[in-house]
């Protein structure tokens, strides 16, 4: 009699199944960029300044396209009677710029883009005037230095040549007036540190400015001379504590100085008071809002000053003017 088997019998295990790898997930799909670049909404900002001197109020609109790839501008002045002038509609990128006048029914288009990993072109033309100029500016050597060779269209003449380095820049300009043939001229900036300050050489149509400069935390100096003219100059900055400065100018060729006193109460508050003997006036001004910042980063969005100025020989004729800058952001 035959034992029973331990072992089960083949039909009775159930088979090795390999278990089932779920299928990747699709890979997502990456958005049209250029769909994406018209379906985004622009940014629209208006600024408007108004000045009471002149009586005029300057208008700017401005957005941004393509996801800030391009900016549309346009801006224009108009008086108390609603009369507009001075219309300019700009269009620029980082590689193209166009301004066009309505008026005068013109453009300006530049544009510049790189040659090389060292070389930049660039190039300007007046369609209306039918004048342009073109330009390589190459870096030969470490930051700071660089030659730039420009030439007007139509040709006339040389090229204009620039050489830049680090302590300065000198041009060669072969150039033309009424009177005087055509000839080479060579001007040039020169500056660098000197007895704990830094100087300057400016020679520009055959006139040379020398000038120096000292500044520490509290205290400034900078005396000025032009040759052959020998008009001598300087100018004097006390700083008395972080918002409280005065400065003075002063002219030995023509005696004349001015003097500027200067309180900051923080970065948006500005009182200034100063009288310039030249023109014999005396004036003070009040500014809400950074002085040489934008509107956008002042309070609500907005820069205000008030000035008076009184002449000295008549008082009587004062007057107290204002200025107003506003921006919006509506989109």
């Amino acid at each position: 009699m035959l034992e029973p088997s331990s072992q089960t019998p083949d039909y009775l295990i159930s088979p090795i199944t390999t278990p089932v790898t779920p299928s990747p997930p699709p890979p997502p799909t990456k958005p049209n960029q250029f769909l994406s670049l018209i379906s985004n909404r622009p940014s629209l900002r208006v600024t408007s300044e108004f000045d009471s001197d002149s009586r005029v109020f300057f208008h700017k609109v401005s957005c941004k396209l393509f996801d800030d790839l391009a900016k549309l501008k346009l801006s224009f002045v108009n008086n108390v009677k609603r009369e507009i002038s001075g219309s300019l509609l700009a269009l620029t990128s980082k590689h193209l710029s166009i301004h066009y006048d309505p008026e005068e029914q013109n453009a300006l288009i530049k544009t510049s883009f790189d040659v090389g990993p060292k070389l930049q072109f660039k190039a300007a033309h007046d369609v209306k005037a039918k004048r342009g100029e073109v330009a390589m500016v190459a870096n030969v050597a470490d930051p700071g230095y660089a030659v730039e060779v420009s030439s007007p269209v139509p040709y006339i003449g040389l090229p204009k040549a620039t050489i830049r380095f680090p302590t300065g820049e000198v041009t060669l300009e072969e150039r033309e007036d009424e009177e005087v043939p055509r000839k080479l001229l060579i001007n040039g900036i020169l500056k660098g540190p000197i007895l704990n300050g830094v100087g300057a050489a400016h020679y520009t149509d055959e006139e040379l400015r020398l000038r120096y400069s000292y500044k520490d935390e509290s205290l400034s100096f900078i005396p000025s001379i032009s040759l052959p003219s020998n008009a001598v100059s300087f100018a004097f900055k006390r700083r008395f504590s972080p918002s409280d400065k005065l400065s003075y100018w002063y002219n030995f060729d023509s005696n004349g100085w001015s003097a500027v006193y200067k309180h900051t109460y923080d970065k948006d508050f500005k009182f200034k008071a100063g009288y310039d003997s030249e023109v014999r006036l005396g004036w003070a001004s009040l500014w809400v809002g950074e002085e040489n910042g934008k509107a956008k980063t002042a309070p609500m969005k907005m820069k205000v000053q008030f000035m008076l100025q009184v002449p000295q020989d008549d008082i009587k004729s004062s007057a107290l003017m204002f200025r107003v800058k506003k921006r919006w952001d509506i989109l």
